[in-house]
């Protein structure tokens, strides 16, 4: 009995002493300069506007004028926003130059690389490799880009690098494009978060669920895969049935009102700490569906996972012609 007492009062003082370590945040931070990626809209552009008040100096990138715009006029004087689309290699040696002569010998605290697209969802069978190449190049290839381009500023404030992945980056629950450059924003911040420690520098991923933003927008993400749908040849229709598209849209809606997380405002929580935090988290798991299911679920048995996955998936053509 006295075991099961020391046990569980030890459970009890690591459980406190985390929770104490994890409130410890890094002083003097008033003035530190951050660069975030994709600010048009979503967690990039709710980041920019908070950490703006709370006296960071924020660079905010934004790919489109109209974007750059509406931030820039809701924002202070030391918020500055600069038009960038991470697949273009040469804008971005531009920004990284920009900012570099910005911040001189203070180096930049903090990169966060949110910039990201979704891409058409769909089955494989219905998709070429241009479907797979733009959610790669902008949600891998770009962030691996501005990373590199920005690590010297970085080294040099031994700042911090907030990567922006998903529950998508550990368990692919459609096809597409999005799901493999998640896993690959999970590689490459694992090997790049050990390659720092040397430095100084702390890496950190987030890893959001399911939020309502201009990302997850049911009726744009259903639109693209209608046009995908309505191409296709007639022999895939075939096996797929003619009502799978419209039966598939019902399974899929059903499926986003009971995962979406409405309030985006924690995701920018988890950056906030990552880049305050004096021991930020590897990894930050965001979302009620993110982890009450979909993070528990990538650590099962993939006999467990297919099975759960396939349950919310309409049942094909082909299947009742065997």
């Amino acid at each position: 009995m006295f075991f099961y007492v020391l046990l569980f009062l030890g459970i009890i003082f690591l459980w406190w002493h985390w929770r104490a370590r994890d409130r410890m945040k890094v002083t003097n931070l008033t003035g530190k300069y951050i660069f975030i990626t994709g600010c048009d809209t979503g967690f990039g552009n709710m980041a920019a506007k908070i950490f703006d008040k709370k006296g960071f100096r924020v660079f905010a990138s934004c790919l489109t004028e109209t974007g750059a715009k509406e931030l820039k006029a809701v924002t202070s004087k030391h918020l500055q926003t600069v038009l960038l689309d991470v697949r273009d290699s040469d804008r971005v040696k531009k920004v990284a130059a920009w900012i570099k002569a910005e911040v001189q010998s203070e180096g930049l605290w903090g990169l966060v690389n949110n910039a990201g697209i979704l891409g058409p969802s769909a089955p494989t069978d219905w998709l070429d490799i241009e479907h797979f190449r733009e959610p790669i190049e902008v949600n891998l290839i770009g962030l691996i880009n501005v990373t590199i381009n920005m690590l010297p500023l970085i080294k040099k404030a031994k700042g911090r690098i907030v990567n922006v992945s998903s529950v998508g980056g550990r368990l692919a629950f459609s096809g597409g494009g999005y799901f493999p450059s998640k896993f690959g924003v999970e590689g490459f911040n694992d090997s790049l978060r050990r390659d720092m420690k040397a430095f100084g520098v702390k890496v950190c991923c987030i890893q959001p669920g399911l939020f309502r933003t201009a990302l997850s927008n049911p009726a744009q993400i259903r639109k693209e895969k209608e046009i995908i749908w309505n191409k296709l040849p007639t022999d895939i229709k075939k096996e797929y049935g003619d009502e799978y598209f419209q039966k598939d849209a019902a399974k899929k809606e059903k499926l986003s009102k009971i995962c979406l997380n409405k309030d985006i405002s924690p995701v920018v929580q988890c950056m906030e700490h990552a880049l305050t935090s004096l021991h930020p988290r590897a990894h930050y798991i965001v979302g009620q569906d993110a982890k009450w299911f979909w993070n528990p679920l990538s650590r099962m048995p993939a006999v467990i996972q297919d099975f759960l996955l396939l349950r919310n998936r309409v049942e094909l053509a082909a299947s009742h012609a065997k």
